[in-house]
């Protein structure tokens, strides 16, 4: 069976493969992949938005110019010692309508699955990001059995990540139905308190009104400990391990409550065995700064600099 001790230590390189709006998103340069490894970082994770980049009707084929920007990132990744995850993400469509979007998904990763199946095992694919709206815990069940059985007829032995709905919440992970498969591992998400990880954020209704709001303490340690508890009491009561798939507070926030969030989600993370991936590399959550070519000191500490923040 797969283990979390294989994921360790990632970040995300959010809004690049997976950005909305039709720009290119942070572009995937080499010397980014570099940083990563220097820093000291195990895995990346590479959100991707097929779904933007395929076709509406049946095979549903991914554009191949497409699909060679992701070989690039995975390349890039694997060819620094890195592990990789690739997802399918911003898929509003399944969540929307998944009776109708359904034959389309399936597709799709019977593509991924089988360009992908001559890759490394440090290669691991996530069926689905934050399933979410009209794809509920039932549905999803039975949508997430079907994908995996798509990616099982071309690549039997690839780990593959699971995810409960409502959007990763470790709330819904009772609702998660966990198949009997050794290679198949759970992610969550964790943003918690939302109001100070997303305070300012743009596409967050009323999140303006949380500017200011700061984090530390006794009392704002002791939740984040709770929260992260329960997370690894269902792992081990599931036999599961479990990857912390994202988790970062948004750039308005106060760099030192950001840095003492990170700090104590990482380290408790670890604690408990949990592998994670911060979200993310370089844009609005970023720990690096794309303009100035340097890591933000105080997020680089909090994700690898030891506990003692």
């Amino acid at each position: 069976m797969a283990t979390n001790g294989e994921l360790g230590r990632g970040i995300n390189f959010g809004n690049a493969l997976d950005a909305l709006g039709g720009g290119p998103g942070l572009p995937l340069r080499e010397r980014y992949f570099d940083e990563v490894a220097e820093a000291g970082f195990d895995t990346v994770r590479l959100p991707v938005r097929w779904s933007a980049h395929a076709a509406s009707e049946p095979p549903y084929a991914i554009d191949p110019a497409f699909f060679r920007r992701v070989d690039a990132g995975v390349r890039a990744a694997l060819d620094r010692g890195l592990r990789v995850v690739v997802d399918v993400h911003h898929y509003d469509g399944l969540c929307a309508a998944p009776d109708e979007q359904r034959p389309r998904f399936l597709a799709l990763w019977r593509q991924i699955a089988a360009r992908y199946a001559g890759h490394p095992g440090r290669l691991w694919f996530e069926l689905l990001n934050e399933p979410r709206g009209q794809l509920t815990a039932q549905r999803w069940n039975a949508v997430l059995a079907e994908a995996l059985a798509v990616v099982r007829a071309a690549d039997p032995e690839r780990t593959v990540i699971i995810g409960p709905a409502e959007m990763n919440s470790p709330a819904a992970l009772p609702s998660l139905a966990v198949p009997d498969d050794r290679n198949v591992l759970a992610t969550v998400h964790y943003y918690a308190p939302f109001e100070f990880t997303h305070q300012g954020a743009g596409w967050v209704d009323g999140a303006q009104r949380w500017l200011g709001r700061p984090w530390g303490g006794a009392a704002d340690e002791a939740a984040v400990r709770d929260d992260l508890a329960q997370v690894a009491a269902w792992g081990r009561d599931h036999g599961r391990p479990v990857f912390i798939g994202e988790f970062g507070a948004f750039s308005a926030a106060d760099m030192d409550s950001r840095a003492r969030w990170t700090a104590c989600v990482r380290a408790e993370a670890e604690r408990l065995g949990m592998s994670w991936a911060y979200w993310e590399f370089g844009t609005d959550f970023g720990a690096y700064d794309v303009d100035r070519g340097e890591w933000r000191e105080p997020l680089r500490r909090a994700l690898l600099g030891g506990s003692d923040l």
